[in-house]
């Protein structure tokens, strides 16, 4: 009888203990997952402005390659303006030297 209530109360004990071992482990598991839960939720926010700024960095990028390509143009004008202006200037200064070539002419006619 003695040992009949060992056994019984080993067992209790062990059914007690498995119990709480389970409850314990659950709970920790339960812990895990909603910690997964918000890391996955974090990485999802993380993914999203990552795209975000991609987008907004190649916008910047393409922006960028557009206003290069009109600096170069730009400069491209710039040169050629100076080449005219250059020339004119060349003009200019035939044009004053055959003015006083016609005027000393005249002076020297009259």
């Amino acid at each position: 009888m003695l040992y009949e209530w060992l056994v019984v109360a080993a067992i209790i004990l062990f059914v007690v203990f498995v119990t709480v071992k389970t409850l314990y482990y659950r709970s920790i598991a339960q812990k895990e997952e909603k910690n997964s839960a918000v890391l996955k939720l974090t990485l999802q926010e993380a993914e999203i402005l990552i795209r975000k700024h991609q987008l907004q960095l190649q916008r910047g990028l393409g922006n960028i390659d557009i206003l290069t390509d009109e600096i170069t143009s730009l400069r491209n004008e710039v040169k050629l303006l100076k080449q005219r202006n250059s020339q004119y200037r060349v003009d200019s200064e035939k044009y004053k030297n055959r003015i006083k070539d016609l005027e000393q002419k005249i002076e020297a006619l009259l």
